[in-house]
């Protein structure tokens, strides 16, 4: 069982940059795949990005590839999402996922685990 907790998230102006942090519970963190999704409203839930735990090796969506970059902690169980050069697009809540499997997904329903989700908006 993992819980997963994202903080982090606010309002910007287009061109800033934010970093989300997700925490998570559990003794194997490392060994398990994360990834950041997001949701605007009226919208389906998006793949951002991913890493995996065995190498941190990332993946990212080519809407933010570039832009956004995945990095974790196993030492604090933690995964961030740095988000620079941020647009009114990226507005959305931005949601921690995790699965107990090797391979990055781009699919929400091959993760396991979510946090409650952490608001991020860009105006103009």
């Amino acid at each position: 069982q993992v819980r997963l907790v994202e903080s982090g998230g606010g309002l910007v102006q287009a061109g800033d940059s934010l970093r989300l942090s997700c925490s998570a519970s559990g003794r194997t963190f490392s060994g398990y795949t994360m990834a950041w999704f997001r949701q605007a409203p009226g919208q389906e839930r998006e793949f951002v990005g991913g890493v995996r735990g065995s190498d941190e090796y990332t993946y990212y969506s080519d809407s933010v590839k570039g832009r956004f970059t995945i990095s974790r902690d196993n030492a604090v169980n933690t995964v961030y999402l740095q988000m620079n050069s941020l647009k009114p697009d990226d507005t959305a809540v931005y949601y921690c996922a995790a699965r107990a499997v090797r391979f990055i997904r781009v699919t929400a329903g091959d993760y396991n685990y979510w946090g409650q989700g952490t608001q991020v908006t860009v105006s103009s």
